[in-house]
């Protein structure tokens, strides 16, 4: 493995292989929080399976913990090889004429992505893993809220204007990730020529709509809170 990653080719493969594994897993998350705009009810059901099943705790989440950990690594990586590679600065590169400013600016993007998630981690992901792995409490119930409290943190969380305003950014700034990452991860992996404007089309249909409904579930919880 280590020389494969060693290889540029490798490298790149490799990126694509947790691009891939990640655009899955966003179109996943996206559909079960959807759920919260049409009906709390089913979106605390969901919530509270995905939360308790022992194969996503215990098998698929550190699957998708590794993930997110590897494509960044590896995304940096890849930076500093091509800035050695170029011999010169990435803020430098004057690469308008045959490549887009997202592609020049994949670094940054992916920064304000990585200082988001962490940011969902503590609003999400931490409470979560202190409420059940620390206090032990596997219920998904609350003190004073009826049924499951997945709904009610999620209201909860979006009722600040600078909060929203942050993940509103964020899926902005993913967007433009994923308008040069998509299809790049598929060329990465072998997409002939003639399937690019295919490709081209499907990912910015991908990379405009899941992050501007993100962007929709955060801003309606926001104005109904």
């Amino acid at each position: 493995m280590s020389g494969f990653l060693n290889s540029s080719i490798g490298r790149k493969v490799a990126m694509a292989l947790s691009a891939f594994f990640l655009m899955f897993f966003l179109l996943q998350h996206f559909a079960i929080n959807i759920l919260s705009v049409f009906s709390p009810e089913l979106f605390n059901e969901v919530s509270h399976f995905m939360g308790t099943n022992p194969l996503i705790q215990f098998a698929l989440q550190p699957v998708l913990i590794f993930g997110v950990v590897f494509h960044f690594v590896m995304g940096f990586v890849l930076e500093i090889r091509n800035r050695k590679a170029n011999g010169v600065k990435y803020a430098q590169n004057n690469g308008a004429a045959n490549s887009t400013w997202m592609s020049r600016n994949m670094i940054w993007s992916g920064v304000a992505i990585l200082a988001f998630i962490i940011l969902h981690f503590i609003d999400f992901w931490f409470p979560e893993i202190n409420t059940k792995f620390v206090n032990g409490d596997w219920s998904g119930t609350m003190e004073g809220v009826e049924g499951y409290r997945y709904y009610e943190e999620l209201v909860h969380k979006f009722a600040s204007p600078i909060r929203v305003g942050a993940y509103v950014i964020a899926f902005v700034f993913l967007a433009l990730h994923l308008l040069h990452g998509f299809t790049s991860a598929f060329q990465s992996m072998g997409g002939t020529a003639g399937r690019k404007k295919t490709l081209q089309t499907i990912g910015k249909a991908y990379s405009i709509i899941i992050p501007l409904g993100f962007i929709f579930i955060a801003l309606y919880h926001f104005f109904n809170h």
